[in-house]
């Protein structure tokens, strides 16, 4: 009797691992693939405003907020991919800390090719989601480039060091991940979209 009962208690903990085992395998199979952070970034502003104010992605952790983005997937009318990119937007907003890109010095010797795109088109695609048309900013933590206190009266090293490697105000809620989210950014690309900046928002 005795032996029957340990192979029946043997038996359960290895159906327990199994299904455990399962369902580690499931989880990591349908954990959501990520999104955009630009398109993420617009999106977020664009319709969680609706219905209350926007919420600081340090308000959740990142494990919280996909059980937040698909809940309010339902009641906003967003699309699954729409989802993934706010999710997206969401997670890399809440990092403590900014990785950095190890960007160095330019070096004139260097040839850099432009991607082909104005700093208007460069801004429109990569940073407007998050620093607005007028540049005011439209999420917690954008600053406003036309304020005394714009970042654009840093110099255009620094500035442009900032937007390659990411950069987090002291105090703001958010961070700037390296090249505004955008991977495919290169020198050329950032030092145009900077110039685009400076001439349409420093006061």
């Amino acid at each position: 009797m005795k032996n029957l009962i340990k192979t029946y208690i043997k038996s359960i903990s290895i159906l327990t691992f199994l299904i455990a085992t399962m369902t580690t395998v499931v989880n990591a199979e349908t954990y959501p693939q990520a999104g955009d952070f630009t398109k993420g970034a617009k999106t977020w502003a664009d319709n969680c405003s609706r219905c209350h104010n926007m919420r600081d992605p340090k308000d959740l952790r990142d494990d919280q907020w996909i059980t937040t983005a698909f809940h309010m997937r339902i009641r906003a009318g967003l699309t699954g991919q729409q989802t993934r990119d706010i999710l997206t937007f969401l997670q890399q907003s809440n990092n403590n800390t900014v990785e950095v890109a190890n960007v160095e010095e330019g070096n004139a010797s260097q040839k850099v090719v432009s991607s082909g795109l104005t700093g208007e088109q460069i801004y429109t695609q990569t940073c407007i989601a998050c620093h607005g048309g007028n540049g005011a900013g439209m999420v917690p933590g954008a600053p406003n480039f036309g304020s005394k206190d714009s970042p654009l009266q840093k110099s255009d090293a620094e500035l442009i060091k900032n937007i390659s490697n990411g950069f987090q105000t002291p105090g703001s809620p958010m961070a700037m991940p390296a090249k505004g989210g955008n991977a495919q950014l290169n020198a050329e690309d950032i030092r145009l979209v900077l110039a685009y900046i400076r001439s349409n928002f420093d006061k």
